[in-house]
Order: C-alpha cells, then structure tokens, then sequence
C-alpha cells in the first residue's frame, strides 16, 4: 500500500462559524482571520494505491458552481484535484473507488462535471469508479433537512446515482472496506465515515470533519455547522482519548498548514502532540 496526499485548493469560511461558542480572542491564536472574518482553509484529500486499487478519499469542492457561488469561498491557491492526481503519476480516469465521507459540497464537488459546460448535462469525474456512500447518510443528504438544505447539492450528489456507479457500505455493526476499516459520526452530519487505515505500522485515521484542524483539539471547539454540537462533543472526546493511548496518526483535511499530527493525554485532556508532513511515515 502506498498513500498519496491530494491537494485540491483552499477557500474560506468564517472564523465564527467554524469554532461556535469559543470567541475569536481563543480561535484566532491558532487559526488566524482576515479583515473579513474569514479563516483559511485546506480541501486535502488521500488517496490510497493499494495493488490495483486507487481509492480516493474526498474530492473537494470542484467547479460546477457559479461565480456568485464561489464568491461567498473565496478559492485560492495553485493546487487543484487533476494537478494532484497527475503529480503523483495518475488521472481521473484511474481511480476505481471514489469514497466519499460525506456529501457536504467541498468533500464532494469535485466528483461530478457539466458536460462542456452544458448545465443541463452532467458526468463523472471518475469515469470508472465505484462511488462509496452509506444508505444512511444518502437519504439524509438527498432529504436534507432546513440547516444543512445548502450544503447538500443535487447536482454533486444525484448524478452519482443516475450513473449507476454508487454503492452504499454496511456500517451497521461497525463499518469496513477493502483497504481500511470505517469509524461513523454523527454529530457533523449524519452517518459521516472517518477511514481508519492500517500503514507502515501505524494507525492514520482521516478526520474529515470531525476534526478539521489542529485548532478543534479543544473540546468545546465546535463548528458551528455542526448539526448536533453535543454529540460532536461526545465523540470527538472520545475519540481523541482513543487517539492519544493508541499514537494515531490524525489526517487533516482542512488544516491549512498541517497535513498530520498527533495527540496526547495532559493534566488540561487531550492536547496537541506533534504536527508532520504525511512523508515523514510514507
């Protein structure tokens, strides 16, 4: 098994929104904002080369959207999901599994394209992929409720389903896939799935959004977004004491500057160890 990191941009989202309760005297030693308010943000994604498998964890926010749209993100920076893929030897045409943790707009944007430009005409970004939902997350998704209605796109997430290229993963009892075991949480939004992927002696576990970036080790630091914020609570406790007695390798997707870090038990909890490059252990 080898482990690629693909970079697909930044954009940026409000500082307050993204840390909740905490107030931006505490937020912003670690994260920064511009005369705006805004924070930026990574949409880094992995993919896994595992024999003749190419699974790709997330693809970002992709293009499809209008300029008012992309006006409200603000994308920047050189990298891009094909640039990545080519960078590290592949194209979109050689991925064979497109796992999505979930189906929020900048984890999944990048796996669906109009044709020519045609709005009324879409097509996979990954023509020969397996898309890898859960049946769970897919009816919350394509029945979104009142708060999360503009995160969830119908022209990012139907056309997966027209094409006859998704598959759903049974999470019940605790999921599992090919390459990498699956841990659920539903505090973000329901039914997010968070790989857990076994390399080189280490545990690497992508935190998607249960963890976006170093800043959120804190307990109480909640985005905002989150739709049940004291479940988010629960299990990013729980799951950070797990993290610290097992030395996991927790994957940023959207840190900024730190692709990886780990944790550790202190007298305040659980509390930044270390941040590296995801080089330093390929």
């Amino acid at each position: 098994m080898q482990l690629h990191v693909i970079d697909t941009g930044f954009f940026k989202l409000d500082g307050g929104a993204m840390f909740g309760v905490v107030p931006k005297s505490l937020w912003q030693r670690t994260n920064p904002a511009d005369e705006k308010n805004m924070c930026t943000w990574a949409m880094r994604c992995l993919l896994v080369e595992d024999g003749n498998r190419l699974t790709l964890i997330d693809n970002g926010i992709g293009n499809k959207q209008d300029a008012k749209f992309f006006s409200h993100y603000y994308l920047h920076g050189d990298h891009s999901l094909d640039g990545s893929l080519k960078q590290a030897g592949f194209s979109p045409g050689d991925i064979t599994d497109m796992f999505l943790t979930h189906l929020h707009f900048d984890h999944c944007g990048g796996g669906v394209d109009y044709v020519n430009e045609d709005k009324e005409r879409m097509e996979l970004h990954f023509p020969n992929a397996r898309y890898w939902s859960n049946a769970d997350h897919w009816k919350w998704a394509t029945e979104p409720n009142a708060r999360e209605k503009a995160s969830f796109l119908k022209e990012n997430i139907q056309p997966m389903q027209q094409s006859g290229q998704l598959n759903f993963i049974d999470i019940d009892g605790g999921g599992s896939f090919d390459q990498f075991d699956v841990i659920t949480a539903d505090g973000h939004t329901d039914k997010q799935m968070l790989p857990k992927i076994r390399y080189k002696d280490h545990t690497i576990v992508f935190m998607a959004d249960l963890l976006p970036s170093v800043g959120h080790i804190p307990l109480p630091y909640v985005m905002g977004y989150d739709t049940r914020p004291l479940l988010t609570l629960q299990e990013k406790g729980d799951f950070l004491k797990e993290a610290a007695d097992h030395n996991y390798v927790l994957f940023l997707e959207h840190d900024a500057v730190n692709q990886c870090c780990t944790v550790k038990h202190t007298e305040k909890g659980v509390r930044l160890d270390r941040t590296f490059p995801l080089s330093e252990i390929l």
